[in-house]
């Protein structure tokens, strides 16, 4: 008898152990630090940071699921999108082009007005993921009825120009939030 008590003890020692070790891929990470209502992020070492009016996190029910579109512009219009197919609340999300993450997108986007002839502006689109690399993460933190939080980063190419790579570090967003 003693001798099973011991192997008992032992296992729930382990179980503990291994319990609290672990940590989930669905947890949604640590939200960032972004101020109320805006996106910031390091676009090639160089610093982000959305306008609150224009930027917005929605989420919309289909047949298939719920989806999640954020986007976020800033006024030198440069912006950010997001798409998640199969958006399932706080967790981490890959864009990785694998069908079976829903085919996430991020991308980035810098556009250049000419003023003096507003049909000559240029914009430039970088987006991940791209040649089915995985290019980047997106966790949700924490989401309530009105707000959404969470981090990301990713690589984007810029597919259809001079296939030059973004990198897209420390990005956080603390967004309103509406329901479709």
């Amino acid at each position: 008898m003693r001798k099973l008590n011991q192997i008992m003890l032992l296992i729930m020692t382990v179980s503990l152990v291994t319990l609290t070790s672990c940590s989930k891929d669905d947890d949604g990470g640590s939200g960032g630090n972004a101020p109320s209502g805006t996106l910031t992020a390091k676009v090639d070492g160089t610093n982000y940071q959305s306008m609150e009016i224009s930027s917005s996190a929605t989420v919309s029910s289909n047949p298939s699921g719920q989806s999640l579109i954020i986007i976020a512009t800033n006024s030198d219009g440069n912006a950010f999108s997001f798409t998640i197919l199969g958006y399932d609340g706080v967790g981490t999300y890959s864009f990785d082009g694998s069908v079976s993450t829903g085919v996430n997108v991020a991308s980035y986007s810098e556009t250049t007005v000419d003023l003096s002839n507003p049909l000559n502006s240029e914009t430039k689109l970088w987006q991940a993921p791209y040649e089915n690399l995985a290019a980047g993460t997106i966790s949700i933190s924490e989401e309530t009825d009105t707000k959404l939080i969470g981090t990301f980063e990713f690589n984007g190419k810029n597919v259809g120009g001079d296939q030059s790579i973004k990198n897209i570090t420390n990005g956080s967003f603390n967004l309103g939030k509406q329901t479709l």
